[in-house]
């Protein structure tokens, strides 16, 4: 069977390939167009050690144009793929296939995450979340979640890092902030399975944070209770179970309160499952160390989408 780049790409940049539609892809290819070309002019720069001295184009072509290396990559993200298989597809080695995605992959993950009605500000860093925040009266959203991955080999520093108390697998988390509506804002605080959600955010600074926007409000779940014993008038966490003793009025009440306080605070949980319909964050069979920038990749792309209601 001969399989030509044309027809390759034609197939894969369906949206049920990428996981975004044709004409959103295409802006997405001219958004990264340029700092990968960026990049690639440093790289080639470096290597040679002096500056270009043919006029821009000469010489070979890649045997993967940029298009088809955002569309590889943009697959991948999504099944999980094998390079090879791809590589099939391309009719190209599956070492170019791995090349493209170390490319793509770390210009997705800087994107950061849109917002609504402003489709050329997006937001970072925690800190551009809460001022985005405190300036349109957003109240956030906070949950963790947390992704199977490989267990590090026996005898090495930092084995135990990855097990996770609550699935008992090794894993990685992330925080996960979303609006009302359950729009992703920011993913971050990615840190090992063992580390505790609410320490894993503390060390993002959000203390600071939610001392500086004092008019920021947000509402978590019980993992973030001493959160909001810290900051009782910002932060809303499901209330405390009654005694054994309590009448059966007061265990009404508090499970009233209790599911209350979970329907406003679902849209988290919303959010965090959109980011699971893509296959890597399901359960990550890669290296761990390029998760980090897959995670962030996907979260950003899932957020282009969500920032459209």
């Amino acid at each position: 069977m001969i399989v030509t780049s044309g027809w390759a790409r034609t197939a894969l940049s369906h949206r049920i390939c990428t996981g975004i539609q044709r004409r959103r892809l295409s802006k997405l290819i001219a958004e990264l167009a340029e700092p990968w070309t960026a990049r690639e002019e440093s790289r080639l720069r470096e290597r040679r050690g002096h500056d270009r001295q043919r006029a821009a184009g000469a010489g070979p072509d890649h045997e993967l144009v940029f298009t088809d290396r955002v569309i590889a990559t943009l697959v991948v993200l999504r099944f999980q793929l094998p390079h090879a298989a791809l590589a099939l597809f391309y009719g190209v080695d599956r070492s170019t296939i791995t090349r493209a995605v170390h490319e793509v992959r770390p210009l997705l993950a800087a994107r950061g995450f849109a917002i609504p009605a402003a489709p050329d500000l997006r937001l970072r860093t925690l800190a551009d979340v809460f001022a985005y925040a405190a300036c349109h009266g957003v109240e956030l959203r906070i949950d963790g979640t947390e992704v199977r991955v490989r267990r590090p080999r026996a005898n090495r520093p930092g084995r135990r890092a990855f097990v996770s108390g609550k699935m008992k697998q090794n894993t990685k988390k992330a925080t996960v902030i979303s609006d009302e509506k359950g729009r992703t804002l920011w993913t971050g605080a990615l840190r090992p399975g063992r580390m505790h959600d609410q320490t894993a955010l503390k060390t993002e600074g959000i203390c600071d944070l939610f001392e500086r926007f004092p008019q920021v409000k947000a509402k978590v779940d019980a993992g973030y209770r001493g959160l909001a014993k810290q900051f009782p008038d910002q932060i809303e966490a499901p209330p405390l179970k009654p005694k054994k003793d309590a009448s059966p009025k007061e265990v009404a009440d508090w499970q009233a309160a209790r599911t209350q306080q979970s329907s406003e605070r679902i849209p988290v949980e919303h959010a965090n499952a959109e980011h699971k319909q893509w296959r890597p964050l399901q359960r990550w069979i890669g290296r761990r160390e390029y998760y980090d920038e897959t995670h962030l990749a996907i979260a950003g792309l899932v957020s282009d989408r969500t920032a459209m209601r």
